[in-house]
């Protein structure tokens, strides 16, 4: 393993004062844990679920996730924002599921799924857990990519051109801490016969919700500023700014569906809200923060078929952040997409005693 190429993130809660990002050099073999762990009482109503928890379920995806960010800001008249995207891998993924446990290591297929030369080449770290209990159902994420690309660099750099129009920078990097909890009113709506690894529905449940959420994220460029020079306005600081961070919390209600045709189940839920943010970019003599108000809302989207043999699905998970200072606004998405299919094993019958 080679040297830590940054310093790890420390992020003072007391005075807020820097948020600083790194990312670990990635092996061949990403090592991911605790994807999921399900601690959830098996209190399914079997009118509701069929539940499969005294099965060993054996499962396998592949997927990816990708997490490009956006700076806007009246650069020219003709330019009002840049456009950062990272070189994403596919990974796939194999696990073991048996009552209350489950866990899954994930491995990359590809070093870089696109061109290396117009996106450079991203490391990613991802590690997450989540687990139920009764309406609650909790969610912990900690990822962090480094190594972006800044989309038509030839539009304000004339050393680039259409057929290598992009500015590599393997120093950007971001970072996102999230800790998440779901409270839904209608006590069938649970994870467990969602996402139908050792459950799932047999008719439709739909419900309201509330998300509680706590997030500690931003970009960073180690010391340099994110915004290209030619682009910078030494009139304004904040286009002068090496790292833009923010720590936020706040609620998000929602409305959750799942439903059930012929082996056929889908399911999803959207939200809409808002959180506190205490927001902060740094430049050279040192950080500058603001409190505001910042909008969120929450997606998630899965479909499949599933029987009680096997079963295959597909998952779409979509993130987003953002941090507004005045005419500089900061934008982050996260999209992940993963097919996710195993087999159920037969439950032993218990031979009774003479």
């Amino acid at each position: 393993m080679e040297k830590l190429k940054r310093i790890l993130l420390f992020f003072d809660f007391v005075s807020f004062n820097s948020l600083k990002l790194s990312t670990l050099k990635l092996g061949v073999f990403t090592f991911m844990f605790f994807s999921s762990i399900d601690f959830s009482i098996a209190q399914d109503d079997s009118l509701v679920i069929e539940n499969f928890r005294d099965r060993k379920v054996v499962f396998a995806d592949l997927g990816y996730t990708t997490a490009p960010f956006f700076l806007r800001y009246p650069y020219t008249s003709e330019l009002g924002k840049l456009s950062y995207k990272n070189n994403f891998r596919l990974f796939l993924g194999l696990g073991f599921a048996y009552k209350w446990f489950s866990m899954r290591v994930g491995f990359p297929l590809l070093n870089s799924f696109r061109s290396v030369d117009k996106y450079g080449e991203t490391k990613q770290f991802n590690l997450g857990f989540d687990f139920s209990f009764k309406k609650w159902y909790y969610d912990f994420e900690f990822k962090s990519v480094l190594g972006y690309s800044i989309q038509d660099a030839y539009r304000w750099d004339s050393t680039y051109t259409e057929t290598k129009p992009n500015q590599n920078e393997a120093s950007v990097g971001t970072l996102n801490f999230a800790l998440n909890a779901w409270y839904f009113g209608d006590k069938n709506f649970k994870m467990n016969a969602l996402i139908g690894k050792r459950a799932h529905y047999i008719r439709r449940v739909h419900t309201w919700y509330v998300k509680g959420t706590v997030n500690v994220f931003g970009a960073d460029n180690n010391g340099v500023p994110l915004i290209p020079q030619a682009l910078q306005n030494p009139a304004n600081s904040k286009t002068l700014s090496s790292t833009l961070s923010s720590f936020d919390f706040g609620l998000i209600p929602g409305y959750a569906y799942v439903d059930r045709i012929n082996n056929w189940q889908f399911s999803g839920w959207f939200g809409i809200g808002g959180v506190i943010q205490s927001k902060f970019y740094t430049v050279s003599e040192g950080p500058r923060g603001f409190l505001g108000l910042a909008p969120r809302y929450d997606i998630r989207l899965m479909g499949g078929y599933s029987r009680p043999e096997y079963f295959i699905f597909l998952l779409t998970d979509f993130d987003n952040k953002s941090i507004r200072f005045s005419d500089l606004i900061y934008r982050q998405y996260f999209y992940s997409i993963k097919i996710v299919g195993g087999y159920r094993f037969p439950e032993k019958t218990k031979k009774k005693k003479k």
